[in-house]
């Protein structure tokens, strides 16, 4: 069993099913499996976020490393510091309703961006989880998004 924070969160040392890259396999893999496979990436938990694209209005999942706090479910809009916003970020200020899937439970999600002061609190906890979140705003002037997913009302 994994080793968790008081967040229930994997500690930053664990080492999951080792996927290279995040893609359609990944999703395939993940789907497959219920999160057993590609839940942990390079020892950083993921999920599945399915949002409707702007242009195509198709759905569009991609996996991506995420965050909890005080039962908060967040992403970071990093796209490796990247000058511009990820797609899947523009997808969600167009519209905000968005499928998620974090190991087996799926659940309906309307994404919010934060803002100050609960902007940098879930930003630091992101960063005790992926170090390289900071390295990321160093590479851009754009300020990098954190995503808050609230579970939608059934």
């Amino acid at each position: 069993m994994a080793k968790s924070d008081e967040n229930n969160m994997p500690q930053k040392s664990e080492i999951g099913t080792p996927i290279p890259f995040f893609g359609e396999e990944h999703i395939r893999m993940y789907r497959e499996s219920g999160g057993e496979e590609g839940y942990l990436w390079n020892g950083v938990p993921t999920l599945l976020l399915t949002t409707v694209g702007r242009k195509s209005g198709l759905e569009r999942t991609i996996p991506i490393i995420y965050t909890e706090l005080d039962g908060k479910v967040f992403i970071i809009g990093s796209q490796g510091g990247n000058p511009k916003h990820p797609h899947w970020y523009l997808n969600l200020l167009e519209n905000p309703h968005a499928k998620v899937q974090i190991k087996d439970e799926v659940f309906d999600a309307i994404a919010r961006t934060a803002e100050s002061p609960e902007y940098e609190q879930l930003w630091a906890q992101a960063c005790k989880y992926w170090p390289n979140y900071d390295v990321y705003q160093s590479r851009t002037t754009r300020k990098i998004p954190v995503v808050v997913l609230d579970r939608a009302p059934n």
